[in-house]
């Protein structure tokens, strides 16, 4: 009996040694982990690259050293690898079948970081998310929404999704439609639009501004006015264009559609 309790005593004694050497593996390591990656968040060849890979290349590097912490905590528990990859490879169907989601999604982050159709900072809309990209990590992307929402998109899901990318060129166009009666004169109409967009200094002469009359309304005519502008300055020239054309058509006394007409017949 007593050979028992001090054989007892002395595996317990055992394995309290290797849970708090583990504890004190996994403290000390997390604490050289976020000291590492601080030192290459830092380092000045992560700097030097653009925004989209580093991040992706930090987040990717975070996750390993992390899969080392944790082997290396299992090995000072006593648990023999072997039977630890025996373990996985016999639930490896299960496994695959539970990550295939996470497997797809860390596929999709390769192939945004290779194939680039966005990078951090554009303006994008896909998968039913619209904002600005904040980040490209492993396995999702964080968009951040013009009323400062955060969307975060399985990257899976993006590589399978139509990407309209708002930044990816040097220039857009803003495209405005105005309804006004059919009576004005449309060269003055014309003449009225162009001058504001000439005016305006983000709005680029090459190509050339362009206003028309685009198709017939009830009691009118619809306008459509074109200014090609930086990507940058989208936002700034659409809304002044809105507001100046309209009030200079209004001081030049150009009427809107004329009113329907509803007619009632008395029997």
């Amino acid at each position: 009996m007593d050979n028992f309790l001090d054989k007892t005593l002395e595996i317990l004694a055992n394995a309290g040694g290797r849970i708090v050497l583990a504890i004190l593996v996994f403290i000390v390591g997390k604490f050289i982990i976020n000291r590492l990656m601080k030192i290459f968040t830092k380092a000045k060849f992560v700097k030097e690259m653009d925004a989209t890979a580093s991040r992706f290349i930090l987040s990717a590097l975070k996750v390993v050293l992390y899969v080392v912490l944790v082997v290396s905590i299992i090995g000072i528990l006593g648990v023999p690898m072997a039977s630890v990859v025996a373990v996985i490879a016999s639930c490896g169907v299960a496994v695959g079948l539970a990550l295939q989601g996470a497997l797809g999604n860390l596929a999709g982050g390769i192939m945004l970081l290779i194939f680039r159709p966005f990078n951090v900072g554009d303006y994008v809309s896909a998968a039913g998310g619209e904002g600005t990209v904040q980040e490209i990590s492993m396995f999702y992307t964080v968009l951040l929404t013009v009323d400062n929402k955060k969307i975060t998109i399985p990257n899976g899901a993006l590589m399978n999704a139509n990407v309209e990318n708002f930044s990816s060129e040097e220039k857009r166009r803003v495209d405005l439609s105005f309804n006004l009666g059919g009576g004005n004169d449309i060269s003055k109409v014309q003449e009225i639009m162009l001058g504001i967009m000439n005016a305006n200094e983000k709005v680029l002469q090459d190509p050339a501004p362009f206003a028309a009359p685009l198709a017939g309304i009830p009691g009118g005519l619809q306008y459509t006015v074109r200014a090609w502008c930086k990507s940058a300055d989208y936002w700034d020239v659409y809304f002044a264009l809105q507001k100046d054309i309209a009030k200079a058509l209004g001081d030049a006394g150009v009427s809107g559609p004329a009113p329907a007409t509803t007619v009632v017949m008395d029997k």
